[in-house]
């Protein structure tokens, strides 16, 4: 049975809650983590890499000499690839690199995440996480309070919250996001995982195929 404490912002235990071991007790499928991670990075990608084909380079409208008898060898433009100032041949060009995993794929490896920052203990929850207005010392405070202070740092919330995301996005190593949008490259990529108790609850409707 796998059983996770529960914390207030001073570190102080407010009790324990049980976790679902189909969600947190995996036995780590490597293979998938790197498949969704592979896949996360390549859809960040913009792709707009680009190369001048002999078609786009300027100049070499005119045959820089005669065909024949002039001791040189046959020349059509001066924009030929193999002339200094030419085109590319086979040049990256602008493309799309978004693909799409299969679900059950995709919510296998964020399962499996969440799995491996539970057995590592790299996984902290709290009771609540809320700031009357932006402050950055009021959040690092926190965080110095849970002894998170000085490692990459994901807060995971139920839902937004402008004061906690004002108040963390200055603080270097340290993200906010929402459960619903949570993915196994942002999970694996940070140090701890700070969640709260509504944000643990929704856990398995997120994980849900």
């Amino acid at each position: 049975m796998l059983e996770i404490d529960i914390k207030d912002i001073n570190n102080v235990s407010k009790g324990s809650v049980r976790l679902p071991e189909d969600i947190f007790g995996l036995n780590g499928r490597k293979d998938i983590l790197h498949e969704a991670t592979v896949n996360f990075l390549a859809n960040q990608r913009q792709g707009t890499h680009a190369t001048k084909t002999r078609g786009m380079v300027s100049g070499g409208g005119k045959k820089p000499w005669r065909q024949k008898h002039t001791g040189r060898a046959r020349a059509g433009s001066i924009r030929s690839p193999l002339w200094r100032g030419g085109g590319t041949v086979f040049g990256p060009q602008p493309r799309d690199y978004y693909y799409k995993l299969p679900q059950t794929i995709r919510k296998r490896a964020l399962k499996e995440a969440l799995s491996a920052k539970v057995s590592t203990g790299d996984l902290i929850v709290v009771e609540s996480l809320s700031l009357e207005r932006p402050k950055t010392k009021e959040m690092i405070k926190i965080i110095e309070g849970l002894g998170l202070s000085n490692q990459s740092l994901l807060i995971v919330l139920s839902k937004k919250d402008d004061n906690i995301f004002l108040s963390a996005r200055n603080i270097p190593g340290v993200d906010v996001t929402r459960v619903s949008d949570l993915n196994p490259y942002e999970l694996l990529s940070h140090e701890n995982i700070l969640m709260t108790r509504d944000a643990l609850d929704l856990i398995p409707e997120v994980c849900k195929i």
